[in-house]
């Protein structure tokens, strides 16, 4: 019979706990949740600066109605443009046309009439109701300034003689 030797008869000695292939799961797993967790972070983040600034941009319009009126006729020459780069090319007829531009008008004519400040109003709630968590720059300032639009949109309607009741413009 073989002798066997020492070192033979002796196991193999268990990898360290590092090289083990549960802690190199453990390791991905934690650098993917933490960079999920960085992605839905900055989305939300961005999302409540693009409501903010579309907050500011109402607000802007209900301080100086020049402005207000310069974007939307802005936006319906563009559109407007659009729809004669169509014409032009046949791709779509007449009343199509007519009915389009109409539709354009319609749109511009119904925002100069709406309430700028109420649309700024939602837009900083949008940030700070839907986007938070977490607590960034974006949310606090909406937060801060909502109150403000709140505020104003309600003497707009009290000059305006609209019955309303606080309920109503949540």
């Amino acid at each position: 019979m073989p002798e066997i030797s020492p070192q033979e008869l002796t196991p193999a000695p268990d990898p360290k706990w590092t090289e083990k292939s549960w802690v190199r799961n453990l390791a991905i797993f934690s650098v993917l949740a933490a960079i999920l967790y960085a992605m839905v972070y900055v989305d939300v983040v961005m999302r409540a600066r693009e409501a903010y600034l579309e907050g500011e941009k109402y607000m802007s319009w209900s301080e100086d109605p020049k402005l207000k009126a310069a974007d939307l006729t802005q936006k319906f020459e563009k559109g407007k443009s659009s729809l004669d780069a169509k014409l032009g090319k046949n791709k779509i007829s007449r009343d199509e046309y007519d009915r389009e531009l109409e539709t354009l008008a319609f749109d511009r004519d119904r925002q100069m009439e709406e309430s700028s400040l109420k649309y700024a109003y939602v837009w900083y709630q949008t940030a700070y109701e839907l986007f938070s968590p977490p607590e960034s720059k974006w949310v606090r300032l909406s937060r801060e300034k909502a109150r403000i639009a709140r505020e104003k949109w309600k003497q707009e309607l009290r000059l305006k003689n609209i019955p309303f009741e606080d309920y109503m413009l949540d």
